[in-house]
């Protein structure tokens, strides 16, 4: 099954050959070079992961997870970084960013994180399906 992912990053030569690797990999990507974009394309669709630039200008990587994760919780979000602070990472992850990778980024790792990041996503699905599963079989009178 190929992997859904937004990518959000204002280097646009950056993003467009790292989408690129991406979609040669047999991922479908999406791109964006707004954050404020990024988190419109959440509220519209869903995605597998989302690969998010920590510093951008209008609102960076840190705003857009705040409001990434209100819109959806579960998202799947993994930081790219080339200005890396362990403060940033700690704030980061305990705001529910899923890893944070310092650029230049080795597409192997994005790989494998994306993949973790499916992973992930599809057993909170399988929990919830589950939790509803068993909300409904204790309220009706078989």
């Amino acid at each position: 099954m190929e992997e859904k992912v937004l990518l959000v990053d204002d280097e646009k030569d950056f993003l467009e050959a790292l989408g690129e690797r991406m979609t040669n990999r047999g991922m479908n990507v999406s791109t964006t070079t707004s954050a404020k974009d990024a988190v419109k394309k959440v509220e519209e669709e869903s995605y597998d992961a989302i690969i998010l630039d920590l510093q951008m200008p209008e609102m960076d990587g840190i705003e857009a997870l705040k409001a990434i994760k209100k819109i959806n919780p579960d998202m799947q979000v993994i930081l790219l970084t080339g200005h890396a602070t362990v403060e940033k990472g700690i704030e980061a992850m305990k705001l529910g960013a899923m890893d944070l990778i310092e650029k230049p980024a080795d597409i192997e790792a994005i790989a494998e994180k994306i993949k973790k990041a499916q992973a992930n996503k599809m057993i909170l699905v399988e929990k919830k399906t589950e939790k509803k599963i068993r909300q409904i079989m204790s309220t009706k009178a078989w």
